[in-house]
């Protein structure tokens, strides 16, 4: 009930299911669609006796980071330094936590598979904080590790290889892993060292551009967490105000992004769904990377859709999922082995 004398707030802009746009700017990121889904979005407490081969620590800071750290560790003789996952989770930029479930039960097996240290960054989120904050949020957890590689202090730098940071993120999380690693690679070795960014995985990355490709325009969307309203109202709460599709943050292989083969970047691993509605534009993105001259290895998942491996019902209970989830934490593991 409103007050006398109070104006009720207006929403002014909606992903349905997701978010809210208050015309005092306040956003509402509760969750109003399909409530079997909710348990996706719960929030994992950090804990430190061993479950799902791992455990799980926060550490607050600018940005705060959520560490995934193999347990138990391999037996003495057998132990080598691990490398390290540093993971932005998607959400087109807006929504998405990565203290979430969906996030935790795909990284907790990548972090007890390969083994590594999965490092997960809390983003900040459009529209309060429009792109770049989220990419400067990325390179802002790197300068955090390199910090902790420097300090002999710190337990974990014994049991880590700084020089095997790879960069991982969802969805467009995956855009931000060509973003940060760019702009790290702008850097000489020395300004991180011993840190250094070894890789890049993408998967199903957030590429696009203002026109629809044909996978857009011919594929069904299969879920509520991915439609073509839900994309094209993300990206312009996330984009800089004003900008298009077509801008070099969700479209590096169009016209206004700087000549791909003048951008020094890490080798890349980048996953393709083939019912993802933005197939299309990802297939795009590893042609133009290679006609650069880009070190780029691509993994196709026949038969399912964006983001698939991080809907934990389905990993449990479909067998095409579950079958694609193992293959990709495969090629992930063959990838940093190469690496």
């Amino acid at each position: 009930m409103v007050s006398e004398g109070t104006t009720a707030k207006r929403v002014v802009d909606e992903v349905s299911g997701w978010l809210r746009v208050f015309d005092d700017g306040s956003v509402d990121r509760t969750w109003t669609g399909p409530p079997e889904a909710l348990f996706l979005m719960e929030p994992v407490p950090p804990f430190d006796t061993p479950r799902d081969g791992v455990t799980l620590h926060d550490l607050p800071g600018d940005p705060s980071l959520r560490l995934y750290l193999p347990s138990p560790p391999p037996p003495e003789g057998r132990r080598e330094p691990l490398p390290v996952f540093l993971h932005f989770q998607g959400g087109g930029f807006c929504i998405s936590r990565s203290s979430w479930l969906m996030y935790y039960q795909f990284y907790a097996r990548l972090a007890a598979s390969v083994p590594a240290v999965v490092v997960s960054v809390e983003l900040p989120l459009a529209p309060e904080h429009r792109l770049p904050a989220a990419i400067d949020a990325g390179f802002a957890a790197l300068l955090r590790l390199r910090a902790l590689a420097r300090d002999p202090e710190v337990e974990l730098v014994r049991s880590v290889d700084f020089s095997r940071v790879f960069l991982i993120g969802d969805s467009s999380g995956g855009n931000l892993v060509h973003l940060v690693g760019a702009r790290a690679w702008e850097e000489e070795e020395a300004f991180w060292s011993p840190l250094k960014v070894a890789g890049g995985i993408l998967l199903q990355p957030g590429f696009v551009r203002s026109t629809r490709s044909r996978s857009e325009l011919e594929l069904r969307a299969d879920s509520v967490f991915f439609t073509l309203d839900m994309l094209d109202k993300l990206l312009a709460l996330g984009l800089p105000e004003g900008a298009t599709k077509d801008h070099p943050y969700t479209c590096p292989m169009g016209e206004a992004a700087p000549p791909l083969e003048k951008v020094r970047l890490p080798p890349f691993l980048v996953g393709v769904a083939d019912r993802d509605l933005i197939r299309d534009a990802n297939l795009e993105y590893c042609e133009a990377m290679k006609k650069a001259g880009k070190e780029v290895a691509v993994v196709i998942s026949e038969g399912v859709s964006h983001s698939f491996y991080l809907n934990k019902f389905a990993v449990d209970n479909d067998p095409t999922t579950a079958k694609r989830t193992e293959e990709l934490i495969a090629a992930i593991n063959d990838f940093v082995r190469l690496h």
